[in-house]
């Protein structure tokens, strides 16, 4: 597996942990009525954090396939 096709597979990963991390915020709140732990509270922004440098590195990518001159798609010429 090549880099892109490493990145955009992690960054579907972190998207389910992100989700997964904002139900149980949710989740907390409504079973606690109030504000949960800080650990709970904050638990979303790590994987938040690594997909928008994930997210980023993907939108970047056609223009720098651009920029260098060739139209490849993971890893064949066009």
């Amino acid at each position: 597996m090549n880099r892109p096709d490493w990145i955009r597979q992690s960054h579907r990963w972190l998207s389910i942990v992100f989700t997964l991390t904002v139900v149980a915020n949710f989740a907390a709140r409504a079973m606690h009525g109030g504000e949960p732990s800080p650990w709970i509270t904050y638990a979303p922004l790590p994987p938040l954090f690594l997909m928008l440098l994930s997210g980023l590195w993907l939108f970047v990518q056609p223009y720098m396939r651009k920029w260098r001159g060739g139209e490849h798609h993971r890893g064949v010429q066009v």
